[in-house]
């Protein structure tokens, strides 16, 4: 089949948000290469998106959170010239509280959520830049925007993907090199299952489905979104949010600090 639209790597696409993102990447003209750890599921996929849609679909099994592996997806990344979008897709979760995490694992979770992500897209973007244009893809949370919500190094880790897709953004989006970043809320997926609690028992009307969540966020990219909040009904409050954050940076630059930081004078004593 004729390819115009070149081929889209998906992170995390053996389920969830990922597969979706396949599957519709797919029937809107894209080929694939689906990047997960489990090489079964994936195979599986491939053979059901190939015979749905007449796409080209590749399969890398790789575990991100191994460097050899990693740096095999970068390789693709770097060298496969017909790859024109990146869905950094693969992460993982921690609802338990801070002090009610295993340390480690939080090290595990920084590793596939920032690092991975990070690196990923540092061997996209140059090379999207040398092929004349590109789409990357983060998928983030709105954790990252009110890390209150559920532990706070998955919030910090979701708030790394917002701020380094915004940066990118603003760096490569006058090279052809289109950013996108998507911050879920709850989505129906099994990140809540591995955290040990299933999504069914929150409050109804709060999670929406993979389908919806997905299909929302491919219509911000058409719309020339950076950021596409699925769940938020009124956007506009998104853009006061950002128009406000932004207006923040001609005030930080003074070389005093605030007066409500200067020491007070002390008294003088009267003769």
């Amino acid at each position: 089949m004729t390819n115009s639209l070149g081929t889209a790597l998906v992170t995390g696409a053996s389920s969830g948000i990922g597969a979706v993102y396949a599957d519709r990447l797919a029937k809107r003209g894209y080929d694939l290469i689906l990047v997960a750890r489990n090489g079964g599921k994936l195979k599986s996929l491939a053979a059901r998106m190939t015979s749905e849609t007449g796409r080209s679909v590749k399969v890398l099994p790789a575990d991100l959170g191994d460097k050899a592996a990693l740096a095999k997806v970068e390789a693709a990344l770097r060298d496969d010239p017909s790859i024109t979008l990146l869905v950094n897709n693969a992460g993982t979760a921690a609802l338990t509280p801070l002090l009610d995490s295993n340390v480690d694992q939080m090290e595990a979770m920084i590793a596939l959520n920032v690092t991975a992500l990070t690196r990923l897209t540092y061997a996209a973007a140059p090379a999207f830049v040398a092929r004349g244009g590109g789409t990357i893809i983060n998928i983030g949370s709105v954790v990252g925007i009110v890390p209150e919500r559920l532990n706070g190094v998955y919030g910090a880790s979701k708030a790394y993907v917002l701020a380094l897709s915004q940066s990118l953004h603003h760096e490569l989006g006058k090279k052809s090199v289109r950013v996108q970043a998507v911050l879920p809320a709850a989505t129906a997926t099994d990140i809540w299952e591995k955290g040990g609690f299933h999504h069914s028992k929150l409050p109804a009307g709060t999670v929406m489905s993979t389908e919806d969540m997905v299909d929302a966020a491919l219509i911000g990219l058409d719309q020339g979104e950076v950021v596409t909040i699925p769940p938020l009904q009124d956007g506009d409050e998104w853009t006061r949010f950002d128009e406000t954050r932004r207006a923040f940076a001609p005030k930080f630059g003074n070389s005093a600090p605030a007066p409500r930081y200067r020491a007070a004078e002390p008294a003088r004593k009267i003769a």
